[in-house]
């Protein structure tokens, strides 16, 4: 009997144990939030500079999916995440319009370069954006797009139309098929432009990380036309209930706080600053 009641008393103790870790182990899950964002915030490098930092103030831990901007905001409509981080005003000011997102926060930003061939086969070099896109147009040099609904992408759609050209029609002379879509996130575009001697749209952050840049340099930049802004929204609970709002607003706050704008400020490679603040503007 005695040997009986021990037992009994440790099989008590050890589903107490259990049943104790499985409750500790949903609350962390409670402290989980889902973060749609870009492949450039993702590959750049910084969401590993600057969500450990947000984990250790808050204890809230974010899982991120990264994406192109148009999937990241789909993901956000779906109610798939909690809230969403990209780089394409235009659409997440939609995304807020059609009450999917309670409000943009801006957070910071940096910008797109043009990168192509060092020799600069198509004679580019320069700070005009559409002059550039017009004399590539006209040569024989390959040009490689996501193609994929980014912010990236969106901006070299509207670089392209800004200078009066519709691709890939305009970009017949020469070899064909000089219009290279890959539907692919930047870095794989990097990677195919590398091996193939071509141009492509970037943000700045993807292109200072990147390591197999090849023969590739930068070639545009300084365009106030290649200004790349960044936004975050928290999913609306109205469209949405089961998103926890409240964590992802934490997330928010600590962004455009001053503690996590001076941890963006300080995300830099080889001494090189990848974002600039602008929440406190």
């Amino acid at each position: 009997m005695k040997l009986y009641k021990t037992l009994k008393r440790c099989a008590e103790v050890v589903v107490a144990i259990v049943l104790g870790a499985a409750v500790f182990a949903a609350a962390a899950q409670d402290r989980v939030i889902v973060m749609a964002s870009t492949t450039s915030t993702e590959q750049s490098g910084l969401f590993a500079h600057l969500l450990p930092a947000f984990t250790q103030a808050t204890g809230i831990k974010v899982s991120v999916v990264a994406l192109g901007t148009g999937q990241a905001l789909d993901m956000g409509r779906r109610g798939d995440a909690d809230l969403v981080f990209v780089h394409d005003t235009t659409a997440e000011l939609k995304f807020i319009a059609d009450g999917y997102g309670v409000k943009r926060w801006p957070v910071m930003h940096n910008d797109f370069v043009l990168v192509g061939p060092k020799l600069d086969p198509a004679g580019i070099k320069g700070k005009d954006i559409s002059l550039a896109l017009k004399k590539l147009a006209a040569s024989s040099s390959a040009f490689v797009s996501r193609a994929d609904k980014s912010g990236t992408h969106a901006a070299e759609l509207r670089a392209w139309s800004a200078a009066g050209l519709e691709v890939p029609n305009d970009m017949k002379s020469g070899k064909p098929d000089r219009y290279k879509a890959c539907g692919c996130g930047m870095g794989p575009a990097l990677n195919m432009a590398s091996s193939l001697d071509a141009h492509t749209l970037t943000d700045r952050g993807t292109w200072i990380s990147f390591k197999n840049k090849g023969d590739l340099t930068v070639l545009v930049e300084g365009d106030a036309n290649l200004f790349n802004p960044y936004g975050v929204m928290v999913v609306n609970p109205v469209k949405h209930p089961h998103v926890k709002f409240e964590l992802a607003q934490k997330f928010v706050d600590w962004a455009v706080s001053p503690s996590g704008q001076a941890r963006i400020a300080s995300f830099k490679i080889d001494g090189e600053q990848l974002f600039f603040p602008d929440a406190q503007k």
